[in-house]
């Protein structure tokens, strides 16, 4: 096998697991097009694994599996490394290597981009060869390149998306089928939509680390995992869901990223999203990706965010553009500045809060005294009777983040108040 003028360009596989597999089988099967687009042949040369003896999905040549990953990285005949095997190391060590031997790297790695991206890309960058990562953040979706390539004269306001698949079940489930938040984790389990232990998904750290690089990506500056505000799932109940749908809205795990004047907001977090809003209507365990410009306005990109075959396809759409720039200089980065990060309690939003009162006279003024007492507006009340107790349900006017944790605290100190339920803030309203 060869490039159609030449020899193949030849790859260096990190990992071949799911997304690796895939990868191998893409590659088989994309040969003659790709080959015919391009005027390339991509050739699988080494795959570096934990245990060559496991059985897998793919069929690799005897000679080219092996567990000694640094050899890969430095091996002159190696023209492009791949990485998906995911975490922070081994694979930040094996990434640096390959770039300070002149190899460009393609990587799938959210994890490792969110917290030391900087790092790879000034060592990219010092290399003189490409960094490129589209499947870190929407699986198969194209998000990265749009961003960065398609969008670079786009003063982008807002990218805002559900980015990830397993959160966004469970809530369809919940929403359609009125399933409790565990009985919805526990089919996504049983399908491998979540893992045995799910807290990267639920608790917001996936979204997180992936809303911390299309910041970096959409603003052009430099965000960490740790800079992002982030709430998961597990505390919305079915009641919480229901309510939504009267009041007009679904819930959704977004992933929040704005630029505000000189500052970027970065946050990930359940929010209502009004029925009639694109990202409302997005299901089971599909991604989408909405972007607000000045000049394009809306757009909304939508597909399998996940799953082995999509994010190959990522992988393999970057892998075709680091062979196809191989020999050429990539463009000179631009100094890339630490984002300063507005505080999630200088932010402004609508919310929604339900309160467990005592069923007596007064208790409705006296909650509305509070939420008047730290300058939150309510929009709209309602109320449920519950035997002795009665259910208030709130939707607020736009409010500061501070106002309504002020709020919050206040509420639990009222002596009428049994129980503080959830608090959702609200995509879309005033």
């Amino acid at each position: 096998m060869g490039r159609v003028n030449g020899s193949p360009v030849k790859v260096g596989l990190l990992g071949c697991g799911n997304v690796g597999a895939a990868l191998v089988d893409l590659i088989d099967e994309q040969a003659d097009a790709i080959a015919a687009r391009t005027s390339l042949r991509l050739e699988v040369a080494r795959v570096a694994v934990h245990s060559p003896a496991k059985e897998r999905s793919v069929d690799l040549e005897s000679g080219i599996l092996t567990t000694d990953a640094a050899s890969i990285v430095t091996d002159p005949a190696i023209d492009v490394v791949v990485e998906v095997i995911g975490g922070i190391e081994p694979a930040r060590t094996l990434i640096r290597t390959a770039l300070e031997h002149g190899k460009p790297v393609v990587t799938a790695n959210k994890e490792l981009l969110a917290n030391v991206g900087a790092e790879l890309h000034d060592a990219a960058a010092a290399a003189g060869v490409q960094l490129l990562f589209e499947a870190s953040v929407a699986g198969g979706i194209p998000l990265i390149r749009p961003l960065r390539e398609s969008l670079a004269g786009e003063r982008l306001r807002r990218v805002m998306g559900i980015v990830n698949g397993t959160t966004n079940f469970i809530l369809t489930r919940m929403s359609e089928r009125g399933s409790s938040f565990q009985e919805a984790l526990a089919e996504a389990q049983t399908l491998g939509y979540a893992e045995r232990d799910p807290t990267a998904d639920v608790e917001g750290f996936d979204a997180g680390a992936k809303a911390a690089i299309i910041a970096s990506v959409a603003f052009g500056v430099h965000v960490v995992a740790g800079d992002v505000y982030r709430e998961g799932i597990s505390s919305i109940t079915s009641a919480d869901i229901a309510f939504a749908a009267r009041l007009g809205y679904v819930v959704k795990l977004l992933a929040i990223v704005e630029s505000l004047d000189d500052e970027v907001a970065v946050r990930v977090h359940p929010a209502m999203v009004p029925v009639d809003h694109p990202l409302a209507t997005v299901r089971e365990s599909f991604n989408a990706v909405f972007i607000e410009g000045d000049a394009v306005g809306e757009l909304m990109l939508y597909g399998r965010g996940a799953g082995g075959r999509p994010t190959a396809s990522a992988v393999l759409g970057d892998l075709i553009d680091a062979a196809s720039n191989l020999g050429r200089a990539p463009t000179a980065p631009r100094e890339v500045a630490k984002a300063r990060i507005r505080p999630i309690d200088e932010l402004s939003s609508q919310y929604y809060l339900n309160l467990e009162v005592a069923d007596r006279p007064g208790v409705l003024a006296a909650v509305a005294g509070v939420f008047g007492a730290h300058d939150v507006s309510i929009k709209a009340a309602e109320q449920e009777g519950l035997g002795d107790e009665a259910r208030l349900i709130f939707i607020t006017h736009v409010a500061r983040e501070r106002d309504m944790q002020a709020t919050l605290r206040g509420l639990h100190a009222l002596d009428v108040v049994d129980r503080v339920g959830t608090l959702l803030r609200v995509i879309g309203g005033d």
